[in-house]
């Protein structure tokens, strides 16, 4: 069974805002949305920073890396202005900030353990250990549907977040899926796969459903594919248009 939410905010507010700032989880709130996906990697001091790309250039302005910079200095870059004057100022938050943005405004996380290269084992699992830290009220209570659902693209890093903090549940991240996915989801103790919707088919679905374990997918922007993969039996995904697929969606097929 599926104790998450079925419709996620990409980035926290999809199109409408700058992504993984907290401007981006407002703008999440405004249009119903109590889900969010987003990416958290590692500064030079070990301290997880909402950032999905190594390098800055895209959503921040200049040279550099994330890996390469302390968190202080990131926490004082601009993250909203490339995505327009509204949002000039918008900082780079701490992971521990949108936990408690999180927490507070009863938002789910999809947590992403996306490390800069060479930072794997480090980054999944200090976002592990932080956030089994943040949770333990929930852990220790079994209130599975109040818990992160951490997920990556890189094994090494779930790896390292199984052995830090067993009990936050790992999802597997494939952009397309190996032969040998069940096998690698099961070595990781993870209760669901991640992938790309535009590389699953419906016999995929039913194998990953057979084996037990959740399906969440990503990016999924148009309400024709959303209602399409829903019927296949995918549990979740997450959206970049939230003003078109809202967090209700799909809702009367599975009632």
């Amino acid at each position: 069974m599926w104790p998450y939410p079925k419709i996620v905010a990409h980035r926290g507010g999809g199109t409408l805002a700058p992504e993984n700032t907290v401007a981006g989880l407002r703008a999440g709130l405004a249009y119903g949305f109590h889900a969010v996906e987003f990416d958290v990697m590692l500064s030079r001091d070990g301290i997880g920073m909402v950032m999905h790309d190594p390098d800055f250039g895209r959503t921040v302005a200049g040279q550099g890396s994330v890996a390469q910079t302390d968190a202080a200095a990131l926490a004082a870059m601009d993250a909203g202005q490339w995505f327009g004057d509204a949002f000039r100022g918008e900082p780079v938050p701490f992971f521990t900030q949108f936990i408690d943005y999180c927490k507070e405004h009863r938002i789910w996380m999809n947590v992403e353990i996306k490390p800069a290269p060479g930072h794997d084992a480090a980054t999944g699992r200090w976002v592990a250990q932080t956030t089994r830290a943040a949770f333990a009220d929930e852990l220790r209570a079994g209130d599975t549907a109040r818990v992160p659902l951490l997920s990556s693209f890189s094994m090494e890093a779930l790896a390292a977040a199984r052995d830090a903090a067993p009990e936050v549940p790992r999802g597997c991240l494939f952009d397309t899926l190996p032969h040998n996915w069940a096998e690698v989801a099961r070595e990781l103790g993870a209760v669901a796969i991640h992938t790309n919707h535009k590389h699953l088919s419906a016999a995929q679905t039913a194998a990953i459903k057979a084996a037990g374990f959740g399906l969440f997918c990503y990016t999924v922007n148009t309400p024709v594919r959303a209602n399409e993969i829903l019927a296949w039996g995918v549990d979740g995904f997450c959206t970049d248009r939230i003003d078109l697929i809202g967090p209700d969606f799909g809702q009367a097929r599975s009632s």
